[in-house]
């Protein structure tokens, strides 16, 4: 039974008792449940808007997964290293890889004292402003030892 139809029960209840409605007592009680059927109904009016926002929410959330599914590709939720369902979230740790044999350098700010990483190619630009406070970092390769031979892409790993 729902909160309307339980103050038309009362409602009902009250009839059945037949009181003398000049009474001040059965006025006040008449108020009571007029207020309940108000607040009933109010209530009910909020529960099919809370329904309706709930229905968009979904959708809203549906389509923002079909984005992501679009934009960042495809994957499980196994959170497995060694996954072999064939969904192909392995295929994360190849990118990963790629990334880690480009060369990046690590250069600590001398105002805020964050270490940020820099590709080579942001180094040879010769400045940056800092992401953290906005201090320009001017870079200066011209004393630098050429180390390309040992690996290949001038970070001196050695490989």
């Amino acid at each position: 039974m729902n909160m309307t139809e339980k103050v038309a029960y009362i409602r009902g209840l009250m009839e059945g008792l037949q009181l003398d409605e000049t009474k001040k007592e059965v006025k006040v009680l008449d108020a009571v449940v007029e207020l309940l059927d108000d607040m009933a109904a109010t209530l009910s009016e909020l529960e099919e808007g809370y329904q309706d926002m709930a229905d968009q929410l979904d959708e809203v959330d549906a389509d923002l997964g079909d984005l992501e599914e679009e934009y960042y590709g495809g994957g499980c939720d196994c959170d497995d290293d060694e996954c072999d369902c064939g969904c192909g979230c392995d295929d994360d740790d190849e990118d990963l890889e790629d990334m880690m044999d480009d060369c990046y350098y690590e250069v600590t700010c001398p105002s805020c004292q964050e270490t940020i990483c820099l590709s080579e190619d942001l180094i040879a630009e010769g400045k940056i402003d800092c992401p953290n406070c906005g201090e320009t970092l001017e870079f200066d390769l011209d004393g630098i030892e050429d180390e390309t031979e040992s690996c290949g892409c001038g970070c001196g790993c050695g490989e």
